[in-house]
Formats: C-alpha cells, structure tokens, sequence
C-alpha cells in the first residue's frame, strides 16, 4: 500500500513538471513570434548610410540592422539616384527629370558604387529594399528607401581636370615665388654681401650657395645672383661655379619641406593661420615687414598649392594603362632610365621650376602612378631641366652669363651621367638606409617610404655629385670658356658687359650692375677724345677716315647704352627699394643722359673736320696746338671722372673734378680771347676761324657735363 501510494504521487509530481515545460515552451514560442511580426522595415534599417566621391560617380556604403537580417534576407536592394536640380525638377512635374536605378542586387552586400555620372555635378541618392513585387517593374514595386543622402562627384579626367592640374601647380609655383622674393629682400643686402665675400676656397662658395639656397628656397635664384656678382666683377667664374655646386645642394631642401610638411603634417590645414600671422605685416610701417609678410603668406599659398595639386592628380588603378607604361619599362637596362629622365628634364622646362617638377613627381609617388625607380631617374631629368632653363636664358646674355649657366650645366650633365652608371646599386643603397631607419626592410610600393626615399636619393646624388666634381672646378671653368667665347673686339661691338639678362635677383646687385655698366659707358665716351685728337693730328686718310667711322659707331653706342641702362634700372625701380637706392638710380639716370650727349658733342667735333677736309680747309699750327691743349684738359678730367664712377656713390670729394673743370673754363676763354682779338686783326680766315672756334667751345661743353656726372655721383643733383 505504501509503495502504491509512492508511485502515484511520483506520477502526479513528473505530469506537473511536463505541464509546466508546456506553458513556458508555448510562452516562449508567441513571444518570438509577436517580436518577430513587430519588427517594421523603414529608413532606420539601414546604419552608418554615407557616400564617398568618386571620379564621375559615387560610393554608397551601410549596414543593416540586426534584428532586420532575417526580415530581409530573401529580398533585394536597388539605388535611385538624381543630381540636386534633377530632384527639384522632378517634385515639379517637368519632364526629362526623372530618378535612375541601378540594378537590383542581393541584400548581403554592405557597398555599392554608381559609375558613369556627370563629373562635378551635386546628386542625391537613396538605398531601396525591395519589399513586394517585380524587381523589373521598379514603378509598381513596394519599395521601401532610406533617407537622402547627398553627394558631390568629382570630375574625370579630361581638359577641366587638367585645367585644374595646371592651376594647382600654379600656385605652388606663385606661392614659392612670393615666398622666395620676400625671404630675398629679406635678406637683401646680407645675402649679397654673403655672396660678394666669397674667397678662392671652392668649400666656402659650396657653403655660401648652400646657405643662400636654403634661405631663398630657389637655387635659380641664387644662379641669377651669382651670375649677376660675376658680372659685376665681384666674384670670378671659379668661385661662381663653387656657390652654384652649393646651390644644387640646398635646393634639395625644398624636397624634404614638401615630403615632411607636406604630405605628413599637411600644413596646408594651418595655411589661413599662417596667412592670419602673416597679413597685419603688410600694414606695418618698419622697413622689412611686408618683406616678412610676402614670406609667411607665400610659405602658406605654397602648401596651398601643394593641397591642391595632390588632390587634382587622379588616383589610378594598378591596371591603369599610364600606370603599365611606367611598370612595364621601368626594367629595361639603361634605356628606360634614360628615357625617364629626359622625362624628367622636359617637365621641368615646360613648368620652368625644379621645386614644383619635385613636388609633382612626389605626388604621382604617392598616389602610385610611378614607381619608385621611375621617380629617381625622373629626379635626374630635373637637375638637367633646371639647367635647361639657365641656358635658354642666357642665350640673349652677356658672355658672363653664358659661361656662369654652361658651368652649371657641364656640372649636372656629368653627374647625372655617372649616375645613370651606377644608379642601381645607389638604388639599393638609398633602400638600405631608408628601411633601416623604419626598423623593417624597405618596400618601394608603400608610397611613404618611396618618397622618403627620393628625398634622399636628390640630397645624397647632389652631395656626391659637388664632393666628386668640386676638384674639377678650374677644368669646368675652362671648357666653359672654350666653348662660349667672346664675341668680336668689346670697342666695336655694341653689348651690355654688366647687365644681366636672366633677370633681376635683387635690387641691390642689380644697382650694382647699373653702376659698373655706367662706369664702362664713362670709359667709352672717354675714347673718343683720344679719336678726336687723331683727327686733329693725324693727316693720313685712311687713319682719319677710320677716327670718322669709330666716333659714328660710337656715338651709335652711346645712344643704345642709354636706353638699355635706363630701362634696367626703370625695371629695377619697380621693385621694393630703400630711399638710398632709388637716390642711386636717379643719380645714374642723370650720368647716362650726360655721358649720350658727350657722344653727340664729339659726333658732331668729327663731322666740323669732316667738312673742313672736304672743303680743304687747314688749321694754323697754332691753333692745332691749342685744341691739343684743352683736349688734353678734357682727358684730365675724364680721368677724375672715371675715378669717380668706380667709388662708391654719395661717398666721394669732387673738388679735384671742380678744379680740372675750371681749368677747362679758363683755357677756353683764354682762346676765345685770343680768337676774337686775331681775327680782328684779320690774322685768321673767317671760315676757319668758326670751326676752330666751334671746336674748342664744344670742349668746354664736354667739361660741362664732365662736371655734371662727378656732381651726380656725389649725390649733388
């Protein structure tokens, strides 16, 4: 009985259990399944909905709700698109507006990308589940769509987009030259005196180009200065070819300022505050602060530029056929290296700055367009391109500056000639060192350390280059001469010795060229008293018919000289100079237009004999003597005036020049005297006697302006 008793409560106790698993089983079942009919497809499906732009289209990427996976997963998404007019067009009714789709795709995909749009053009987009009906009768379908996102493509490539290129690369180069002419008035008179104080000692130039190169940010600019000082006899052509090694080594700076502030700080995000810092300057009133001014903002517009022109060169595909072209004959020994580098050298005389070509292979770099070998021997074309363009300037120029620009080429030529030799095991070197410095072995595909890398192959190749190449200065110096020589006899060739035509660096060296070019034209006008005095004594014809020629090719000279001087230093005048220089100007400006009409004085003393030979009509001894006396007067006071031309100006005595001109004074009235009283007498020829008055008077007028051109250097005008 007890047993029985156990067993039917064990029984009653196990159905309860069995009861209760029912009633949760079923609870839990109805709560799944009420969750599950309550979950409702709308915008909110979709998480984190964004657009990227994309050249000529755009990128949708999202994720979707979890809870809504199951809910969707046997269905389909599909885009709509329309750009922002399109869209408003379309809400008014008027045809032609209408939304496109894109094809129906499965619902496991998170991306999805629109291709073939207008390039610039504002559109607005939205991401659909297809809940009911058929996928190819979009209209009738029950779609379901996000929220409206909008995007902005960007253009392809095509005229605009390189339109775009271009003018990015434009104000790298406009905010490089802003920034590099105010770092040079900057510097002004300093960087000129750095430069003029260089000795004999090819180490010292190499580090004074170095330094001027690193201050200005442009070696052109330091070649120009440079050529400018040789010009001015300040420096030879030996020192000059030290300085511009240097130069080739500061203007690798450039390389790392772009790489490192660049591309790895992006400076550019600061550029407005720069400019901010940068703008009250320009309001200042002490002497250097738009100076500093121009400095700041166009170190600013040059990240600018430089933001720009990262942005506007396309991001290409590894298939991309510019970048196989680059890939596929990159590994053809030595040909292919050549070929990048004349590569090289042609960008950089089409866009006629080293900086910016280095910027923009540093930018293809990095947006994978070029390999890493590519780059390098591209880097070699522009160390020859830069001297491309030295060379065609100077092709109007001086001797000077032809000789000064064919040193600077000779000595990049040659070295990137050796370098073509062994510039894989440089290659394999530069790996090394820069790999070493990331702890790991160098990969030229990752575009940050490739660019590391060229930095470091411009620096290095440009320092071996000067140490390999500096022993060989006088035998560049040499060559240069041989092969750019001289012209004609500098007395019957009319050419500015002084004046560069590769431009004006800076005010001060320019003034500094005006001023030995106008104590030349001193020494000119000086000659023709001596062609004057042939005339006076010589009686063979042929010898005075050459002294005719020379005074008329000379006066022609002098009239040229003055308009060439006065229209440098009208160019220089333009710039930003010191009362002091512009005093300077006016003063030489003054002596130009003496010394033309000194030329025309003793023009027309040749013509006056001219006629009287023609005429066959002869001085007395007396008289010849006479005009030999106060020629030679004059010539006293040329020597005092040529003097005076190579001091320094507002810094000379003209009391000796007062004393000679006076000189001149008296002996012509002292002959005029004596004139008047003989011819009263009737001891001269009435015919004669006005030439020869007409001779001796014209001396006095060349005193006169003699005069004139100590009082303008003196700063007496």
């Amino acid at each position: 009985m007890r047993n029985l008793i156990l067993t039917i409560t064990l029984f009653l106790s196990i159905n309860t259990i069995f009861a209760q698993d029912s009633i949760f089983t079923d609870t839990t079942v109805n709560d799944i399944v009420s969750s599950s009919s309550s979950i409702v497809l709308d915008e909110s499906t979709f998480n984190n909905l964004s657009a990227s732009s994309k050249s000529e289209g755009f990128k949708l990427t999202w994720s979707v709700d979890y809870n809504s996976y199951n809910e969707i997963s046997d269905k389909k998404f599909i885009v709509k698109y329309n750009t922002k007019i399109g869209s408003k067009r379309n809400k008014k009714g008027f045809e032609g507006s209408d939304w496109k789709y894109s094809e129906v795709f499965n619902t496991d995909k998170t991306s999805f990308e629109i291709k073939d749009l207008l390039g610039g053009e504002k559109y607005e987009a939205y991401l659909g589940i297809i809940n009911n009906g058929d996928a190819n009768n979009i209209e009738n379908a029950d779609i379901i769509w996000s929220k409206k996102v909008k995007i902005k493509t960007e253009r392809g490539w095509g005229l605009m987009k390189f339109l775009i290129l271009i003018g990015s690369l434009g104000l790298f180069i406009f905010g490089m030259k802003i920034m590099s002419d105010g770092l040079q008035r900057t510097a002004g008179e300093k960087l000129r005196k750095m430069l003029g104080s260089i000795t004999s000692n090819r180490f010292k130039g190499v580090f004074t180009g170095f330094m001027s190169t690193s201050i200005v940010q442009s070696s052109s600019v330091t070649t120009v200065m440079t050529v400018s000082l040789v010009n001015a006899g300040l420096i030879n052509l030996r020192q000059s070819a030290g300085v511009m090694m240097g130069a080739n080594i500061g203007t690798t700076i450039t390389a790392w300022l772009v790489l490192l502030l660049g591309f790895k700080v992006s400076i550019s995000s600061y550029a407005l505050v720069l400019i901010a810092l940068g703008a009250p300057l320009l309001f200042m009133t002490f002497r250097r602060s738009k100076d500093l001014a121009n400095s700041i903002i166009g170190f600013a517009i040059l990240f600018i530029g430089l933001q720009f022109l990262k942005d506007a060169v396309p991001n290409l595909d590894k298939d991309s056929a510019l970048v196989q072209f680059f890939v596929d004959y990159k590994d053809i020994p030595f040909l292919s290296n050549l070929m990048f580098v004349a590569l090289g050298a042609l960008v950089t005389i089409v866009i006629q700055s080293s900086s910016a070509a280095m910027a923009l292979t540093l930018t293809m770099v990095s947006k994978g367009i070029i390999p890493f070998e590519v780059a390098c021997a591209m880097v070699l074309g522009e160390n020859i391109g830069t001297t491309i363009t030295a060379e065609i300037a100077s092709m109007i120029g001086n001797v000077h500056a032809k000789r000064s620009a064919r040193i600077h080429s000779l000595f990049n030529i040659v070295g990137v000639t050796w370098m073509l030799i062994v510039i894989p095991f440089f290659l394999d070197g530069i790996g090394f060192l820069v790999g070493e410095s990331h702890g790991i072995a160098f990969d030229p595909n990752n575009t940050g350390m490739a660019n590391e890398g060229i930095a470091l192959f411009h620096t290095l190749f440009n320092a071996a280059n000067v140490l390999l190449l500096i022993g060989f200065v006088p035998s560049l110096v040499r060559i240069a001469e041989r092969t750019v020589k001289s012209k004609g006899d500098a007395d019957e060739e009319f050419k500015l010795d002084y004046i560069s035509a590769g431009g004006i660096a800076l005010p001060e060296v320019a003034i500094l060229e005006a001023k030995k070019e106008v104590a030349k034209f001193g020494e000119v006008t000086t000659r023709m008293n001596g062609f004057v005095k042939t005339l006076i004594n010589d009686q063979d014809k042929k010898t005075r018919n050459k002294m005719f020629n020379k005074i008329k090719k000379y006066e022609e000279i002098t009239d040229r000289v003055e308009v060439e001087v006065a229209n440098y230093l009208d160019k220089v005048s333009t710039q930003e100079i010191s009362p002091e220089a512009s005093s300077q100007i006016r003063s030489m400006l003054s002596i130009t237009n003496d010394l033309e009409r000194i030329g025309d004085i003793y023009y027309q003393m040749s013509k006056t004999i001219e006629r009287k030979d023609d005429n066959k009509i002869y001085f007395l001894p007396e008289q010849r003597d006479n005009l030999n006396s106060i020629l030679d007067k004059v010539e006293k006071a040329f020597t005092v005036m040529n003097t005076n031309l190579n001091a320094e100006y507002g810094h000379i005595i003209i009391d000796d020049a007062k004393k000679v001109e006076l000189e001149i004074n008296r002996k012509r009235n002292d002959l005029r005297k004596s004139y008047l009283e003989q011819a009263e007498k009737g001891e001269f020829k009435f015919q004669p006697g006005i030439m020869y008055n007409d001779l001796f008077s014209s001396c006095e007028k060349i005193g006169d302006h003699i005069i004139n051109v100590s009082e303008a250097v003196s700063g007496e005008i």
